[in-house]
Protein backbone atom coordinates (compact mmCIF):
# COMPACT_ATOMS: atom_id res chain seq x y z
CA UNK A 1 0.00 0.00 0.00
CA UNK A 2 2.84 2.22 0.52
CA UNK A 3 4.10 2.02 -3.01
CA UNK A 4 0.58 3.91 -4.02
CA UNK A 5 1.67 7.05 -2.65
CA UNK A 6 5.09 6.74 -3.39
CA UNK A 7 6.71 9.19 -6.67
CA UNK A 8 9.00 9.34 -8.71
CA UNK A 9 12.00 11.31 -7.60
CA UNK A 10 14.73 11.62 -10.98
CA UNK A 11 15.42 8.89 -13.73
CA UNK A 12 16.88 5.73 -12.44
CA UNK A 13 16.30 3.03 -14.44
CA UNK A 14 17.80 0.10 -14.62
CA UNK A 15 16.80 -1.99 -17.82
CA UNK A 16 15.08 -0.66 -21.00
CA UNK A 17 11.85 -2.30 -20.18
CA UNK A 18 11.55 0.18 -17.31
CA UNK A 19 12.19 3.00 -19.18
CA UNK A 20 10.05 2.08 -21.85
CA UNK A 21 6.78 1.99 -19.91
CA UNK A 22 4.28 4.62 -19.80
CA UNK A 23 4.06 4.11 -15.89
CA UNK A 24 6.50 3.67 -13.39
CA UNK A 25 4.82 3.32 -10.54
CA UNK A 26 1.34 2.19 -9.25
CA UNK A 27 0.57 5.99 -8.34
CA UNK A 28 0.88 6.93 -11.97
CA UNK A 29 -1.43 3.94 -12.94
CA UNK A 30 -3.90 5.39 -10.37
CA UNK A 31 -3.93 8.85 -11.29
CA UNK A 32 -4.61 8.06 -15.02
CA UNK A 33 -7.40 5.74 -14.03
CA UNK A 34 -9.20 8.63 -11.86
CA UNK A 35 -8.45 11.24 -14.68
CA UNK A 36 -9.56 8.60 -17.19
CA UNK A 37 -12.51 7.84 -15.12
CA UNK A 38 -13.48 11.93 -15.02
CA UNK A 39 -13.46 12.69 -18.44
CA UNK A 40 -15.60 9.69 -18.91
CA UNK A 41 -18.17 10.62 -16.29
CA UNK A 42 -18.09 14.05 -17.15
CA UNK A 43 -21.37 13.45 -19.69
CA UNK A 44 -23.15 12.96 -16.62
CA UNK A 45 -22.67 15.88 -14.85
CA UNK A 46 -22.32 18.55 -17.07
CA UNK A 47 -25.03 20.40 -19.40
CA UNK A 48 -25.45 19.50 -23.21
CA UNK A 49 -23.90 22.84 -23.63
CA UNK A 50 -21.18 22.15 -22.01
CA UNK A 51 -20.48 18.74 -23.24
CA UNK A 52 -20.90 20.27 -26.73
CA UNK A 53 -17.85 22.24 -25.95
CA UNK A 54 -15.87 19.58 -24.67
CA UNK A 55 -15.90 18.05 -27.97
CA UNK A 56 -15.31 20.72 -29.68
CA UNK A 57 -11.97 20.87 -27.21
CA UNK A 58 -11.24 16.81 -27.89
CA UNK A 59 -11.54 17.73 -31.56
CA UNK A 60 -9.17 20.58 -31.48
CA UNK A 61 -6.64 18.67 -29.34
CA UNK A 62 -6.52 15.64 -31.81
CA UNK A 63 -5.18 18.58 -34.15
CA UNK A 64 -3.16 20.43 -32.15
CA UNK A 65 -0.96 17.21 -30.88
CA UNK A 66 -0.50 17.18 -34.77
CA UNK A 67 0.92 20.24 -35.18
CA UNK A 68 3.11 20.06 -32.04
CA UNK A 69 4.62 16.71 -33.74
CA UNK A 70 5.39 19.26 -36.90
CA UNK A 71 6.46 22.42 -34.76
CA UNK A 72 7.06 21.69 -31.56
CA UNK A 73 8.57 18.07 -31.60
CA UNK A 74 10.40 18.81 -35.17
CA UNK A 75 10.98 22.84 -35.14
CA UNK A 76 8.97 23.07 -38.54
CA UNK A 77 6.51 25.59 -38.11
CA UNK A 78 3.33 25.82 -40.28
CA UNK A 79 0.53 28.20 -40.83
CA UNK A 80 -1.66 25.63 -43.32
CA UNK A 81 -3.10 23.70 -40.78
CA UNK A 82 -6.85 25.32 -41.34
CA UNK A 83 -6.29 24.15 -44.81
CA UNK A 84 -6.02 20.10 -44.37
CA UNK A 85 -8.71 20.16 -41.35
CA UNK A 86 -10.04 21.15 -44.92
CA UNK A 87 -8.73 18.45 -46.73
CA UNK A 88 -9.52 15.70 -43.20
CA UNK A 89 -13.35 17.61 -44.00
CA UNK A 90 -13.76 17.57 -47.65
CA UNK A 91 -12.09 13.78 -47.97
CA UNK A 92 -14.52 12.57 -45.61
CA UNK A 93 -17.98 14.25 -46.43
CA UNK A 94 -17.00 13.38 -50.49
CA UNK A 95 -16.06 9.53 -49.30
CA UNK A 96 -19.52 9.36 -47.32
CA UNK A 97 -22.00 11.86 -48.84
CA UNK A 98 -21.21 11.36 -52.64
CA UNK A 99 -19.72 7.83 -52.95
CA UNK A 100 -21.62 6.56 -49.58
CA UNK A 101 -19.29 4.69 -47.77
CA UNK A 102 -19.37 4.29 -44.25
CA UNK A 103 -17.56 7.09 -41.69
CA UNK A 104 -15.40 4.11 -40.09
CA UNK A 105 -14.20 4.20 -43.40
CA UNK A 106 -14.06 7.77 -44.80
CA UNK A 107 -11.56 9.06 -41.08
CA UNK A 108 -8.70 6.89 -41.65
CA UNK A 109 -8.77 7.23 -45.37
CA UNK A 110 -9.14 10.68 -44.38
CA UNK A 111 -5.94 10.62 -42.07
CA UNK A 112 -4.26 8.93 -45.23
CA UNK A 113 -4.96 11.62 -48.04
CA UNK A 114 -4.12 14.74 -45.58
CA UNK A 115 -1.15 12.70 -44.74
CA UNK A 116 -0.20 12.34 -48.49
CA UNK A 117 -0.95 15.99 -49.22
CA UNK A 118 0.72 17.20 -46.38
CA UNK A 119 3.81 15.24 -47.16
CA UNK A 120 4.57 16.75 -50.72
CA UNK A 121 3.72 20.30 -48.99
CA UNK A 122 6.91 19.24 -46.90
CA UNK A 123 9.48 18.65 -49.51
CA UNK A 124 10.38 22.06 -49.59
CA UNK A 125 11.22 21.99 -45.80
CA UNK A 126 14.80 19.60 -46.89
CA UNK A 127 15.41 23.74 -48.60
CA UNK A 128 13.44 26.04 -46.48
CA UNK A 129 13.53 27.07 -42.69
CA UNK A 130 12.16 29.53 -40.38
CA UNK A 131 10.35 32.46 -42.35
CA UNK A 132 10.64 31.00 -45.64
CA UNK A 133 9.45 27.54 -44.42
CA UNK A 134 6.54 29.51 -42.97
CA UNK A 135 5.52 31.28 -45.86
CA UNK A 136 5.77 27.70 -48.28
CA UNK A 137 3.17 26.46 -45.69
CA UNK A 138 0.88 29.62 -46.35
CA UNK A 139 1.27 28.74 -50.47
CA UNK A 140 -0.50 25.44 -49.43
CA UNK A 141 -3.11 27.18 -47.17
CA UNK A 142 -3.85 29.05 -50.43
CA UNK A 143 -3.64 26.72 -52.77
CA UNK A 144 -6.09 23.88 -50.79
CA UNK A 145 -8.70 26.51 -50.21
CA UNK A 146 -8.53 27.67 -54.27
CA UNK A 147 -9.24 24.17 -55.02
CA UNK A 148 -11.88 23.63 -52.67
CA UNK A 149 -13.56 26.52 -53.53
CA UNK A 150 -13.36 26.24 -57.41
CA UNK A 151 -13.62 22.50 -58.01
CA UNK A 152 -17.62 22.61 -57.44
CA UNK A 153 -18.45 19.29 -59.46
CA UNK A 154 -16.66 17.39 -56.23
CA UNK A 155 -16.67 19.70 -53.31
CA UNK A 156 -19.32 21.41 -53.94
CA UNK A 157 -17.41 25.24 -54.50
CA UNK A 158 -18.44 27.99 -51.91
CA UNK A 159 -21.79 26.40 -50.73
CA UNK A 160 -20.26 23.42 -49.22
CA UNK A 161 -21.46 20.35 -48.28
CA UNK A 162 -23.78 18.69 -45.63
CA UNK A 163 -22.83 15.43 -43.38
CA UNK A 164 -24.44 13.27 -41.37
CA UNK A 165 -23.64 11.92 -37.67
CA UNK A 166 -21.64 7.92 -37.75
CA UNK A 167 -23.61 5.10 -37.05
CA UNK A 168 -22.51 1.85 -35.83
CA UNK A 169 -25.55 -0.68 -36.93
CA UNK A 170 -28.76 0.72 -35.40
CA UNK A 171 -26.73 3.39 -33.31
CA UNK A 172 -26.04 6.76 -34.48
CA UNK A 173 -23.89 9.16 -32.85
CA UNK A 174 -26.54 12.08 -32.94
CA UNK A 175 -25.78 13.39 -29.43
CA UNK A 176 -23.33 15.46 -27.57
CA UNK A 177 -22.85 12.82 -25.51
CA UNK A 178 -21.99 10.08 -27.66
CA UNK A 179 -20.28 11.95 -30.11
CA UNK A 180 -18.08 13.52 -27.08
CA UNK A 181 -17.30 9.62 -26.02
CA UNK A 182 -16.19 9.51 -29.90
CA UNK A 183 -13.55 12.20 -29.87
CA UNK A 184 -12.42 11.12 -26.42
CA UNK A 185 -11.77 8.13 -27.68
CA UNK A 186 -10.13 9.09 -30.78
CA UNK A 187 -7.53 11.86 -28.61
CA UNK A 188 -6.33 9.03 -25.71
CA UNK A 189 -5.35 7.20 -29.15
CA UNK A 190 -3.77 10.14 -30.30
CA UNK A 191 -2.22 10.55 -26.73
CA UNK A 192 -0.94 7.41 -27.11
CA UNK A 193 0.51 7.16 -30.15
CA UNK A 194 2.51 11.19 -29.90
CA UNK A 195 3.62 9.95 -26.23
CA UNK A 196 5.08 6.74 -27.55
CA UNK A 197 6.61 7.87 -30.73
CA UNK A 198 8.96 10.54 -28.74
CA UNK A 199 10.28 7.61 -27.02
CA UNK A 200 11.19 5.91 -30.63
CA UNK A 201 13.85 6.19 -33.28
CA UNK A 202 11.55 8.02 -35.25
CA UNK A 203 10.68 10.53 -32.47
CA UNK A 204 14.67 11.16 -31.16
CA UNK A 205 15.55 11.93 -35.09
CA UNK A 206 12.47 14.71 -34.80
CA UNK A 207 13.98 15.81 -31.58
CA UNK A 208 17.41 16.16 -33.17
CA UNK A 209 15.93 17.73 -36.30
CA UNK A 210 14.54 20.40 -33.95
CA UNK A 211 17.62 21.08 -31.69
CA UNK A 212 20.18 21.13 -34.52
CA UNK A 213 19.60 19.77 -37.69
CA UNK A 214 22.99 20.29 -39.21
CA UNK A 215 24.53 18.19 -36.25
CA UNK A 216 21.58 15.40 -36.77
CA UNK A 217 22.65 15.04 -40.68
CA UNK A 218 26.26 14.29 -39.51
CA UNK A 219 24.74 11.81 -37.32
CA UNK A 220 23.70 10.07 -40.23
CA UNK A 221 20.08 11.17 -40.04
CA UNK A 222 18.22 11.58 -43.03
CA UNK A 223 16.80 14.98 -42.98
CA UNK A 224 14.66 14.78 -45.82
CA UNK A 225 13.33 11.48 -45.33
CA UNK A 226 12.32 12.68 -41.56
CA UNK A 227 11.16 15.99 -42.16
CA UNK A 228 8.34 14.73 -45.09
CA UNK A 229 7.69 12.38 -42.63
CA UNK A 230 7.08 14.74 -39.71
CA UNK A 231 4.82 16.62 -41.85
CA UNK A 232 3.06 13.51 -43.33
CA UNK A 233 2.42 12.84 -39.30
CA UNK A 234 1.34 15.62 -38.20
CA UNK A 235 -1.24 16.03 -41.24
CA UNK A 236 -2.54 12.93 -40.60
CA UNK A 237 -3.80 13.91 -37.30
CA UNK A 238 -5.02 17.24 -38.18
CA UNK A 239 -6.79 15.11 -41.42
CA UNK A 240 -8.53 13.06 -38.25
CA UNK A 241 -9.47 15.99 -36.44
CA UNK A 242 -10.72 17.88 -39.45
CA UNK A 243 -13.36 14.26 -40.47
CA UNK A 244 -14.73 14.25 -36.76
CA UNK A 245 -15.23 18.46 -37.16
CA UNK A 246 -17.27 18.07 -40.18
CA UNK A 247 -19.05 15.02 -39.06
CA UNK A 248 -19.90 17.11 -35.68
CA UNK A 249 -20.81 20.14 -37.62
CA UNK A 250 -22.48 18.55 -40.35
CA UNK A 251 -21.49 20.79 -42.64
CA UNK A 252 -18.11 22.03 -44.51
CA UNK A 253 -17.51 24.92 -46.68
CA UNK A 254 -14.82 26.81 -47.58
CA UNK A 255 -14.93 29.69 -44.71
CA UNK A 256 -14.45 26.97 -42.20
CA UNK A 257 -11.20 26.50 -42.50
CA UNK A 258 -9.38 29.94 -43.24
CA UNK A 259 -6.32 31.29 -42.39
CA UNK A 260 -7.64 32.68 -39.08
CA UNK A 261 -7.91 28.34 -38.02
CA UNK A 262 -4.39 28.15 -38.77
CA UNK A 263 -3.49 31.32 -36.28
CA UNK A 264 -5.74 29.60 -33.59
CA UNK A 265 -4.20 26.35 -33.97
CA UNK A 266 -0.20 27.88 -33.76
CA UNK A 267 -1.79 29.86 -30.85
CA UNK A 268 -2.75 26.71 -29.40
CA UNK A 269 0.53 24.93 -29.37
CA UNK A 270 2.26 28.24 -28.32
CA UNK A 271 0.03 28.70 -25.31
CA UNK A 272 -0.31 25.18 -24.58
CA UNK A 273 3.43 24.67 -24.91
CA UNK A 274 5.26 23.45 -27.68
CA UNK A 275 7.09 20.04 -27.85
CA UNK A 276 4.65 18.78 -24.91
CA UNK A 277 1.66 16.29 -25.55
CA UNK A 278 -0.12 17.39 -22.55
CA UNK A 279 0.25 21.26 -22.98
CA UNK A 280 -1.11 20.41 -27.05
CA UNK A 281 -4.36 19.51 -25.00
CA UNK A 282 -4.35 22.38 -21.98
CA UNK A 283 -3.90 24.74 -25.19
CA UNK A 284 -7.15 23.43 -27.38
CA UNK A 285 -8.90 23.60 -24.52
CA UNK A 286 -7.97 27.10 -23.48
CA UNK A 287 -8.22 28.41 -27.29
CA UNK A 288 -11.70 26.88 -27.62
CA UNK A 289 -13.29 27.80 -24.12
CA UNK A 290 -11.41 31.28 -24.40
CA UNK A 291 -13.96 32.64 -26.65
CA UNK A 292 -16.79 31.23 -24.73
CA UNK A 293 -15.77 33.01 -21.07
CA UNK A 294 -14.96 36.83 -23.40
CA UNK A 295 -18.29 36.43 -24.61
CA UNK A 296 -20.02 36.37 -21.46
CA UNK A 297 -18.04 38.63 -19.57
CA UNK A 298 -19.28 41.09 -22.69
CA UNK A 299 -22.65 40.26 -21.81
CA UNK A 300 -22.44 41.06 -18.15
CA UNK A 301 -20.02 44.21 -19.12
CA UNK A 302 -22.92 45.32 -21.78
CA UNK A 303 -25.63 45.04 -19.53
CA UNK A 304 -24.09 46.99 -17.23
CA UNK A 305 -23.17 50.14 -19.73
CA UNK A 306 -25.51 48.89 -22.87
CA UNK A 307 -23.39 52.16 -24.98
CA UNK A 308 -20.12 50.22 -24.58
CA UNK A 309 -21.37 46.89 -26.71
CA UNK A 310 -19.50 47.99 -29.39
CA UNK A 311 -16.74 48.38 -28.01
CA UNK A 312 -16.54 45.27 -25.43
CA UNK A 313 -17.51 43.15 -28.55
CA UNK A 314 -13.78 44.42 -30.08
CA UNK A 315 -12.28 43.53 -27.08
CA UNK A 316 -12.35 39.99 -27.35
CA UNK A 317 -10.10 40.23 -30.24
CA UNK A 318 -7.69 42.24 -28.41
CA UNK A 319 -7.52 39.52 -25.33
CA UNK A 320 -7.20 36.44 -27.68
CA UNK A 321 -4.22 38.52 -29.34
CA UNK A 322 -2.79 39.29 -25.52
CA UNK A 323 -2.45 36.30 -24.03
CA UNK A 324 -0.32 34.82 -27.28
CA UNK A 325 1.72 37.63 -26.49
CA UNK A 326 1.83 37.79 -22.08
CA UNK A 327 2.59 33.59 -22.77
CA UNK A 328 5.88 34.24 -25.43
CA UNK A 329 6.73 37.20 -23.22
CA UNK A 330 6.18 35.67 -19.64
CA UNK A 331 6.53 32.18 -20.22
CA UNK A 332 7.85 30.56 -23.63
CA UNK A 333 7.14 27.13 -22.24
CA UNK A 334 3.22 27.54 -22.22
CA UNK A 335 0.84 26.07 -19.96
CA UNK A 336 2.41 23.00 -19.53
CA UNK A 337 5.28 24.71 -17.91
CA UNK A 338 2.92 26.31 -15.69
CA UNK A 339 1.52 23.13 -14.47
CA UNK A 340 5.39 22.09 -14.23
CA UNK A 341 6.36 24.80 -11.55
CA UNK A 342 3.26 24.25 -9.71
CA UNK A 343 3.74 20.61 -9.21
CA UNK A 344 7.26 21.12 -8.45
CA UNK A 345 6.41 23.98 -5.69
CA UNK A 346 3.60 21.76 -4.14
CA UNK A 347 6.06 18.45 -3.58
CA UNK A 348 3.81 16.51 -1.83
CA UNK A 349 1.31 16.61 -3.85
CA UNK A 350 -0.93 14.47 -5.08
CA UNK A 351 0.86 11.50 -4.42
CA UNK A 352 3.53 11.71 -1.96
CA UNK A 353 4.78 9.97 1.37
Amino acid sequence: MRNLFVRESGNYKTSYVNDMKLFGTTAEKVKMTIIVAIILLVPLIASNYWVGLLTLCAIAAIGAIGLNILTGFTGQISIGVGAFLGVGGYTSAIITSTFGLSFWISLPLAGLITAIIGGIFGLPALRLKGLYLAIATLAAQVIILFVISRWDSVTGGTAGMVLSRPEIGPFKFSTNTSYYYLSVIVLFLTILYATNLLRTRVGRAFLAIRDRDIAAQIMGINLFQYKVLAFAVSSFFVGIAGALLAHYTMIVSPENYSIGISIEYLAMILIGGLGSVFGSILGAVFITLLPVFLSSAVDVLSTIMPSMYQLFSAFKEFVFGLAIILFLIFEPGGLAHIWLNIKKYFKLWPFSY
